[in-house]
């Protein structure tokens, strides 16, 4: 029977208890932990969610979506694999699991381990610096592509390329791209087609395991792409998939089938912007020659009242009264110094209340009443 002075918890203290020992044990802090994967389910959230069994247990695992940068490989149902991370209590339901950093197939530690040193050794020379990057040309007119001669890789890159433009030339290096020779295959494919003067290179294969995809890993292959003078789109394996050569090529593309939307501008899309183009430039200039239209008109319209035809000549004036009203004009006297001056008028000959309109004439008074011409 229990002791009046005996402490009682609750469910929550006693998984915060034994969470606490758990963290607080060096060796679960940092473990790692081999066994076959099973009821392996990726949630929308980018969790992973997995149980690692072998002939004697079953052990729950968590790889959050921040720590999907440690898992190179789709992972599935029956892979013999590696976790590394640590072991601790999720205190709600009381259950403790591995919380997985990193997840490599087993047998492929040792080169993951090497992978990861040539990729730090790699970045610390400079060789993933942006400042190294080539730009990809927008419109490619020769793609030279360095693959297997046989396989979905090529044909993707092909069908999709002289879909999206039926013009663009296609050089294939036919390497190897797997086992014994493959990484010297690659060399000397990229350094081939790197000496045509093409417009960009396509480097890759399908996907595969880690040993599949080793040769785009090496040292030397890595170098070849970093030296190439024409710009490199990798397009090594799936999406998931990450090689050395990813990150010194001017463009990782996730597949073979990316790489070539990547490479190659779509004719049709080109030339409905041309079209458009067209269209706003032929709006613009009929705009224009409407507007010249009108200030021209509006020109010709002002010369008609205000040019020098719409002024009244000296042999048409008209004689107006100051009242406004005109007058009948009759023909002046004769000038009795000029008999044969027409058009004088005299200011003692004019009607009283008349002026001439039309322009003034310089006269000069030779005599009372007499105007000279």
């Amino acid at each position: 029977m229990r002791n009046k002075n005996q402490n009682v918890y609750t469910v929550g203290q006693v998984n915060s208890y034994i969470k606490n020992i758990f963290d607080q044990d060096y060796m679960l802090r940092r473990i790692y932990v081999s066994g076959e994967v099973s009821n392996c389910k990726y949630h929308p959230s980018g969790h992973i969610y997995f149980s690692l069994k072998d002939a004697e247990g079953t052990i729950s695992c968590v790889m959050f979506a921040g720590s999907r940068r440690g898992l190179a490989f789709p992972m599935r149902d029956g892979d013999n694999v590696i976790v590394g991370g640590s072991i601790s209590v999720y205190e709600r339901d009381g259950k403790y699991q591995i919380y997985a950093k990193e997840i490599t197939k087993e047998g492929a530690g040792l080169l993951y381990e090497k992978y990861l040193a040539l990729k730090a050794e790699l970045e610390e020379m400079g060789m993933f610096a942006p400042e190294y990057k080539q730009p990809i040309p927008a419109y490619v007119k020769k793609i030279g592509v360095v693959t297997a001669p046989t396989g979905a890789a090529v044909q993707d890159i092909k069908n999709i390329a002289l879909r999206r433009n039926p013009f663009v030339q296609i050089i294939l290096y036919p390497a190897l791209v797997q086992g014994e020779g493959a990484a010297d295959s690659i060399v000397e494919g990229i350094r081939r087609l790197d000496a045509l003067n093409l417009d960009v290179l396509i480097v890759g294969r399908g996907g595969g395991s880690i040993e599949d995809l080793w040769a785009f890993n090496e040292e030397k292959v890595a170098r070849a792409v970093f030296s190439c003078h024409t710009p490199v789109i990798s397009a090594v394996g799936h999406e998931t998939d990450t090689t050395i050569i990813d990150f010194v090529a001017d463009l990782r593309a996730p597949t073979p089938s990316a790489a070539a939307e990547l490479a190659v501008a779509d004719v049709r899309a080109v030339l409905n912007t041309l079209e458009n183009y067209k269209s706003r430039m032929n709006h613009a200039m009929a705009n224009q020659t409407q507007r010249a239209r009108s200030r021209l008109l509006q020109y010709e319209t002002k010369w008609k009242y205000l040019g020098p035809e719409s002024t009244p000549r000296r042999a048409g004036a008209s004689v107006y009264r100051c009242d406004g009203r005109k007058a009948q004009r009759s023909a002046p006297p004769p000038c009795p110094l000029h008999s044969g001056d027409e058009g004088s008028v005299s200011a003692g000959q004019a009607e009283p209340g008349l002026f001439l309109r039309g322009k003034r004439r310089k006269s000069h008074h030779f005599g009372a009443g007499c105007q000279r011409r």
